[in-house]
């Protein structure tokens, strides 16, 4: 199923998922109250909620709490995540971006996967405006694919840790490139130059929808950037260094997880204009606009505005 959230003509935001019409279900109006009106509430009871659904099949392709695209505007799809913890889980995006900063590969790279927490109270969802944070010259959009936990758990081995996802969706991890190289200097970051805006969406996909494509240590699913309409970027998740399993079993370890937690890979090779160099494309200015595809899970785009 491909779950959204949404906004209604009369200003309320309600959560569902798309029909076989490409419409918007609400869930809670369709059930008569039964499901929630919220992403969160369903993803932390879902295996009552999916037995519901399962057992009111007809919900699926209601007309009821039925709304065509054109009648509501997408936010993303879990806009309220209890936390975001975002990887670096491609190997050819670090040694590139490291490359064209003058700098070696680090061979602890190889040991673990690493993340950082970024602000999950930014959360930006398809079509919303990112404005362009103050001071900050070398905007940058990153390409990535997050999956949303959706089974408590501590200390998750690797090869158990599928049975904890509930989904996938699209992630641009927005970068101040300029403020984050200052911040770092210091030894502490990425901080304040994430701050600003993370988007997700345009759908929340869960992951049966994508098993007929696994492939290494993810599935076979291209990942393009544009801006402008202009080709960038392009990858494919299956190039993943670590897997979805490592990075829970690493984000787990010692530390319980939560439905509504997201994890996010780090950016797919190519997928940034900090890997591309700006004699490829100049850092992003106010009026850009940037769309991020990857199979099966729809397209993100967002433009660009100055504060």
């Amino acid at each position: 199923m491909k779950f959204i959230t949404f906004m209604k003509k009369d200003g309320s935001i309600r959560a569902g998922w798309l029909n076989p019409k490409n419409q918007a279900v609400d869930m809670h109006e369709a059930s008569n109250g039964k499901l929630p009106d919220n992403m969160l509430a369903f993803i932390e009871n879902h295996d009552v909620f999916m037995g519901y659904i399962e057992e009111n099949k007809g919900l699926i392709e209601t007309g009821s709490g039925s709304y065509s695209l054109e009648e509501v505007s997408l936010k993303s799809p879990l806009p309220n995540p209890k936390s975001v913890r975002d990887f670096y889980a491609f190997e050819q995006h670090v040694k590139t971006a490291r490359e064209n900063r003058g700098l070696e590969m680090i061979p602890e790279w190889y040991e673990f996967p690493v993340f950082y927490f970024t602000n999950h109270l930014a959360i930006k969802g398809p079509e919303e405006d990112i404005i362009r944070p103050q001071n900050c010259k070398w905007m940058d959009y990153e390409l990535e694919i997050a999956c949303v936990i959706g089974k408590e758990g501590r200390n998750i081995k690797a090869e158990d840790a599928e049975q904890h996802i509930y989904g996938f969706f699209i992630m641009n991890d927005w970068s101040a490139r300029d403020l984050q190289r200052q911040e770092m200097k210091v030894g502490l970051g990425p901080a304040k130059g994430k701050d600003f805006a993370t988007s997700f969406g345009p759908y929340l996909v869960t992951k049966d929808e994508l098993e007929y494509l696994k492939e290494g240590k993810g599935y076979d699913l291209e990942m393009i950037a544009r801006v402008n309409g202009r080709e960038l970027s392009k990858g494919n998740m299956k190039d993943l260094y670590y897997s979805f399993g490592e990075m829970i079993e690493r984000a787990s370890a010692g530390t319980t997880l939560y439905p509504g937690e997201v994890i996010g890979s780090g950016t797919v090779g190519t997928g940034c204009i900090l890997e591309l160099g700006t004699d490829v494309h100049r850092w992003l200015e106010p009026g850009d606009e940037v769309e991020l595809e990857i199979t099966g899970l729809g397209v993100l785009k967002n433009k660009i505005i100055e504060e």
